[in-house]
């Protein structure tokens, strides 16, 4: 408690207890102490609150009319200190979280409901978007942090969490489906259903680094809509590991001869002024 704070809890201690002594003995300080907290207020306020005699103290007319307002002040303290010390034990709070799709689905609804036992008045708030739009909100402080594929903007705080596998998917009967695993240039005029959206993702860079020039059909950032176009025959694709676990499709699933990762993790502005809540719930993810 700031010394202001001491000042209005002497001056109400007094009044309550009748005396600077009682409420000296009431506070643990001096009574030298309370006089002198009381004698400072005063002189902020420029008169008297208090008239002293021999039986105690009594209110003066300006002291009856701060009373009530010191004690508001007082009691608005004290609410706030329980609500930071409920936020510090996180028995309330919030987590905002940004997110792509497989990790939505794949990963954070267990994460979720081993956190909402432990902590159970927790809310939560997850929006969904591709890596460009979940950069932004942490830019904006729209979240309290994001999963990102890694490495990202130099400016965030950073956590490596998974090396996500990518995979070939092809329809059945696809003569490549024979083989354990794909010579990715042998994708080459293949037709071909590209993730991507906003800018080159690591599926493009992919193709470039190794000059393979698919027959491009579709191009979307709906992973789903390109596994239910797989499953008809429309294409083959290279999808991450971490969007094909249990899905509805009847697709076939090859590793690439030569493996490819995306490095999954999370990223916030400054990990030192995160929630104690997002902070707990950062724990839970490692």
């Amino acid at each position: 408690m700031d010394n202001n704070l001491d000042k209005y809890l002497a001056f109400v201690k007094t009044v309550e207890k009748g005396s600077i002594t009682k409420a000296a003995i009431e506070l643990n300080y001096a009574q030298s102490s309370v006089s002198k907290m009381i004698a400072d207020l005063e002189k902020e306020c420029g008169f008297a609150l208090l008239e002293r005699g021999k039986k105690g103290v009594n209110l003066t007319s300006s002291g009856k009319e701060i009373l009530p307002l010191a004690r508001n002040i007082l009691n608005n303290y004290f609410e706030l200190e329980g609500y930071i010390n409920k936020l510090n034990k996180i028995e309330s709070g919030s987590v905002r979280i940004g997110t792509f799709s497989s990790v939505a689905i794949n990963r954070l609804p267990d994460i979720f409901t081993k956190f909402q036992k432990d902590f159970p008045n927790i809310e939560y708030e997850m929006l969904l978007g591709d890596y460009i739009e979940v950069e932004k909100w942490i830019d904006e402080g729209r979240v309290d942090f994001g999963f990102l594929r890694l490495p990202t903007e130099k400016r965030f705080d950073t956590m490596s969490l998974i090396q996500d596998e990518y995979m070939v998917v092809l329809p059945k009967n696809h003569i490549l489906a024979k083989e354990e695993n794909i010579d990715i240039k042998k994708l080459n005029s293949e037709p071909f259903l590209l993730l991507e959206h906003g800018g080159k993702t690591e599926v493009s860079n992919l193709l470039d680094k190794y000059n393979v020039k698919p027959n491009i059909k579709f191009t979307t950032w709906e992973d789903f809509a390109i596994m239910a176009m797989v499953e008809k025959g429309l294409g083959v694709s290279i999808l991450p590991s971490l969007i094909l676990e249990n899905i509805p499709y009847d697709i076939e699933i090859r590793p690439l001869k030569i493996p490819f990762y995306r490095d999954i993790g999370i990223a916030m502005k400054d990990k030192k002024r995160l929630t104690p809540a997002a902070k707990k719930f950062i724990e839970y993810l490692t």
